[in-house]
């Protein structure tokens, strides 16, 4: 069997940490960051947040989603 890659071995870890941060299930959290569309892009962020504190990875995200919910908020209105 392949091992995970080391991206991916910190995705996983960044998303669990993050869900329970939030006080969610982990699917519930991909599920919502699929949805916005940024799965990827957190995903291709290795480089910068396995080197920082995950709280700045959480403010990304977060504003990554507000970013998203605001942009929807706006074609909507």
């Amino acid at each position: 069997m392949k091992e995970l890659s080391k991206e991916m071995q910190f995705f996983i870890f960044l998303l669990e940490q993050y869900a329970y941060a939030k006080g969610m299930p982990a699917d519930t959290i991909l599920k919502q960051w699929d949805e916005c569309g940024i799965t990827m892009r957190i995903f291709r962020m290795y480089d910068l947040y396995h080197c920082e504190a995950l709280e700045n990875a959480f403010q990304d995200i977060d504003a990554m989603l507000a970013e998203v919910n605001d942009s929807s908020k706006e074609g909507s209105a």
